[in-house]
């Protein structure tokens, strides 16, 4: 069951903190800090971009070591990318008080870093913060919520999902926050999310079940086609509800659905508010050939700036979702495909159909616009979120560093 009101500290055992350390100019908190009460398993997924950056480097490497983790450090502003040696320095140290504060080893601390690709880490500043977030570290919805602001850039909603299921007729929360709104495509994108849970599971099938929930979530997301340096997913699993969850059993198929769930909100949460959006668009390929050409469909279309500003000016250029199809390197019948703007057919066999205009463009109007692509080719299918390009992206891209 997800919840309505959700927040990183749910699931017991968590504390969370988010304070503003004089990074960000106007005064919003910059700097957050997520905290299991005992040692928990920990699982990650990351940008596949060959350029990575410093922080993510090291969060990679002890995630891989050791598999367990006492709490995730996370700054706005700055990505620590692209800054060399001083880059791997400034986030142990900052790891390292971190860890002072809350009484733990360096080691145990994971560090996240989002903003600027080539501006270092404010790491005076920063220490201050983390003085003052082991001060306010708590459970409650106000800090947790307060974390939240804490890793947003560019995005203008928090993002916060949660589920509750029963294991052995004991409750089992799952809680996931994120943020991301420019440079998103699969195999992540500037995106910064942490999932906690108080089962208990084994970092290898915390890793699998992590894997497979962001499989066809989020890396189903597509704002701009672009992907970034310094992508991180993390879960936690702390066991404080005593409930454990194996592989092979009933409440493992349980707990991967309540995940997929969480991975699904998110991903929908980031499409929806892609820098200058105003509409949320999932692309659903059908009857495709293979999983890989319809996969190549989806992509090509959500990265498609003539798609997504059609979408934006509500117009029913079909004819530019097609192109995108037939340039995507799928390989289909062009003869054999339809296209449907929600119900309403505009495409047969790869030709224009008589179609009411004005009931297209009222689609095309609402927040949520649905695109099918029936290729008639094989019993394969996929889907993707991306959301409008508008005039507003250009905007907030062509002044990101001022």
């Amino acid at each position: 069951m997800r919840k309505q009101i959700s927040y990183i500290t749910m699931p017991k055992g968590f504390l969370a903190a988010g304070v503003h350390c004089g990074m960000k100019k106007d005064g919003k908190p910059d700097l957050a800090l997520v905290v299991s009460e005992c040692s928990a398993s920990v699982a990650g997924v990351y940008t596949q971009n060959l350029i990575q950056g410093h922080s993510l480097q090291r969060t990679r490497r002890l995630v891989s070591e050791f598999g367990t983790c006492r709490g995730i450090l996370i700054n706005s502003v700055s990505a620590n990318a692209c800054i060399g040696p001083q880059g791997y320095e400034d986030a142990e140290l900052t790891a390292a008080e971190a860890a002072r504060v809350i009484g733990v080893r360096p080691e145990e601390i994971l560090t996240c870093s989002t903003g600027v690709i080539g501006k270092r880490l404010s790491v005076e500043k920063m220490k201050k913060g983390i003085t003052e977030l082991g001060r306010t570290l708590s459970a409650s919805e106000e800090a947790a919520h307060s974390a939240m602001r804490a890793i947003m850039t560019t995005d203008l909603v928090p993002k916060e999902t949660s589920a509750v299921i029963e294991i052995n007729g004991h409750t089992v929360t799952i809680s996931g926050m994120a943020k991301g709104s420019g440079m998103i495509h699969p195999d992540l994108a500037t995106l910064i999310g942490i999932i906690t849970t108080d089962a208990a599971i084994d970092s290898s099938s915390l890793d699998m079940l992590l894997r497979e929930a962001v499989k066809h979530t989020i890396n189903r997301v597509s704002v701009d086609g672009d992907t970034s340096v310094c992508d991180t997913i993390l879960m936690v699993a702390n066991g404080m509800s005593g409930q454990e969850v194996k592989q092979g059993t009933d409440e493992y198929a349980l707990f991967a659905q309540a995940l997929q769930d969480i991975a699904r909100d998110l991903a929908q949460m980031i499409a929806a508010d892609g820098e200058g959006a105003t509409k949320l668009i999932e692309v659903r390929v059908e009857d495709a050939p293979s999983e890989d050409d319809a996969l190549m469909i989806v992509r090509s279309i959500c990265r498609s700036p003539l798609c997504k500003t059609a979408i934006f000016g509500e117009d029913a250029n079909w004819g530019r979702i097609l192109t995108a199809a037939g340039y995507s390197g799928a390989n289909f019948d062009p003869e054999r495909t339809d296209i449907f703007f929600g119900d309403l057919q505009v495409c047969k066999g790869g030709c224009a159909v008589d179609f009411d205009e004005d009931e297209a463009k009222r689609i095309l109007s609402q927040k949520c616009v649905l695109i099918r692509v029936n290729l008639g080719s094989g019993v394969f299918s996929d889907r993707m979120w991306t959301c409008d390009f508008s005039y507003d992206y250009v905007k907030i891209n062509g002044s990101y560093r001022s």
